[in-house]
Parts: structure tokens; C-alpha cells; sequence
């Protein structure tokens, strides 16, 4: 990663700081919002040869989009980019360091998002059953079974503390997006799969708070949660994507079809906007017809037709 030095740089070491301490982003988030800039000056410094990214115009900012594209990156990740760069250069421009952004009329790419489809109710059975097998570690297993009964996130699960588990309670508290806490239900079953994987945790710093510890005594990280999902996902279903998200999409779609209130899925899942939560109501469109035309008067007297 590149690091930041020199009296510019000190800006941007600020601005880190600003979003730590002012809109209170978390630790990961302003990785790759440090990540961002870095890329950028090293294209900034391969192209117009200075380090003072402030002196960007709005040439500069379309041909790195073109060079980005050239990488054969995502939209989405070149759109992460561009916004990280427009939070930077608004920062500076309040700062009173520029007068115009180069990221005005900067349009981030459209694309179309890669549709996520949930593992059906009946390949969530086989999953759980797949778990209680004798072979399937503790730590894996209560990976699996928090992802997929909690619809929490990747990073929200590799952050989560010893404290963040009320057993009297049968509660899981999260810290989500922007440092938000949330309160999410959890089951008896999955109570005991935590007590059960705390018997043989065993850290490597004994005052490590951090729930899930891997059997080299380190923190859980995304990667390692990711490698997990896909094992078990794997010996389950024939769907191509097997990640962390498709766990949270499958949760949120599985409860909504057994009648969940999407006001109470959309707490749980620490959606800003219902908009977020309505996604899922559209994953299984096509059980919506089958109930349609069985249930409403309209369609019953058009069976046969479309």
C-alpha cells in the first residue's frame, strides 16, 4: 500500500482521520478508503509525473476511469473509487484548499447488478444437516449457522466480541455500517452452538476478546469466513455463487417467505431503507404468482391464460 509522506500528504491523513472520527467509518472501510487514494496517486504519478493529486482536473479523473476499465475491474469497484474520490476532494474543497472538485459531472458507471440468488429452504435443510455432522468443526459450524440464522455481514461476523452475546437473553448484538448497533434474535440451537464452540476456543493473546479465533489462536478474517461458506455451500447446492452474502441474501428471503414482517427483517439486517429490504421480496417472484393465482378471485377465473 502506498504510504502517505510530505506535507500534502498530510491532507489526506486528515481526511482518514475525519472519517473516523466524524462519520465514525469503520476500520475496514477506511482501508480501502486509503487504498483508493493510493491507487489513484500512483496512476496520478504515472501519468502527469507529481504527487499533488489536488491538482487533478476532470481530464485526469476520466482518463484514470478509462485506465481502471482497462484493468479489467468491475464497475462497482470502479465506481467504490470514484466515490472515494469525491468524499476526498469535497473534503479538501470545504477545506478551502480547492475551488472546484474535478469530480463535478464525474457520472459513476451504470452496470447492471449481478443478480443474488439464495440457496432454496430445502438446500437450507441439508445445510443444517450437513453441520451436525461429527466431522465438521465447531468453529466452522457456528461460522455457517450465525451467517445464515442472523443474516449478519462478513465483517460484522469477524468483529463480533465475547460480549456481544447475551446467552440470557438469546441476543446478538452488532456493530453495523457507520458504527450502528443493532439487537438481532437468536435461537436455542444456535446458543448452544456458540457455548459449545467456546469450550475449545483458545486464543493465542489470552486477553483477545474477539469471538471467533481460528486454531493458530488469530482472529478470524473475511477471507477464511469465505473459504468456509463455500466448502459447505458446495456439498449443498449447484449454484454458482457460494459466498458469506449469499448466506445473508438466503437468510432475509427464507424469513420474509415464512410471513417475517419486512419492517422487523429490515432492523435485523441493519438496512438504512426499507428499499434495501424489499430487494428479497422480489428474489422469489415467481412463488408470488403461484400464490396469486391460486388465492386471488381475478386469476381463478383465468386459469389457463397468462
Amino acid at each position: 500500500m502506498v504510504k502517505f509522506e510530505g506535507d500534502f500528504f498530510v491532507m489526506i491523513d486528515q481526511f482518514l482521520t475525519y472519517l473516523e472520527v466524524e462519520r465514525r467509518y469503520s476500520p475496514n472501510t477506511i482501508i480501502s478508503y486509503k487504498k483508493d487514494l493510493g491507487d489513484f496517486l500512483v496512476y496520478y504519478q504515472m501519468a502527469e509525473g507529481d504527487n499533488d493529486i489536488s491538482k487533478a482536473d476532470k481530464k485526469v479523473i476520466r482518463n484514470y476511469i478509462v485506465y481502471l476499465s482497462q484493468q479489467d475491474l468491475h464497475k462497482r469497484s470502479i465506481n467504490r473509487k470514484l466515490s472515494s474520490l469525491r468524499s476526498y476532494f469535497l473534503f479538501i474543497l470545504r477545506l478551502g484548499m480547492l475551488e472546484h472538485s474535478p469530480m463535478d459531472g464525474i457520472q459513476s458507471l451504470k452496470f447492471y447488478p449481478e443478480k443474488q440468488i439464495p440457496i432454496s429452504e430445502e438446500e437450507g435443510e441439508k445445510l443444517s444437516e450437513v453441520l451436525l455432522k461429527e466431522d465438521v468443526g465447531e468453529l466452522e459450524r457456528v461460522i455457517v449457522e450465525i451467517l445464515y440464522q442472523t443474516g449478519i455481514r462478513k465483517a460484522e461476523l469477524c468483529a463480533l466480541k465475547l460480549d456481544s452475546i447475551n446467552f440470557s437473553k438469546n441476543e446478538l448484538r452488532i456493530w453495523g455500517k457507520g458504527n450502528k448497533v443493532r439487537i438481532v434474535p437468536i435461537s436455542e440451537n444456535l446458543a448452544q452452538s456458540i457455548q459449545d464452540y467456546l469450550k475449545i476456543r483458545q486464543p493465542q493473546d489470552a486477553e483477545d476478546d474477539t469471538l471467533l479465533i481460528n486454531s493458530k489462536g488469530k482472529k478470524v478474517g473475511p477471507k477464511f469466513v469465505y473459504n468456509v461458506v463455500n466448502k459447505y455451500l458446495s456439498k449443498v447446492t449447484t449454484k454458482v455463487k457460494k459466498s458469506p452474502h449469499i448466506l445473508r441474501h438466503s437468510f432475509a428471503t427464507h424469513v420474509l417467505n415464512n410471513g417475517a414482517e419486512i419492517s422487523k427483517v429490515q432492523k435485523i439486517m441493519g438496512h438504512s431503507s426499507l428499499v434495501s429490504t424489499q430487494v428479497y421480496t422480489n428474489a422469489n417472484i415467481h412463488e408470488l404468482k403461484k400464490a396469486f393465482n391460486g388465492a386471488h378471485p381475478r386469476a381463478r377465473h383465468n386459469e389457463g391464460g397468462e
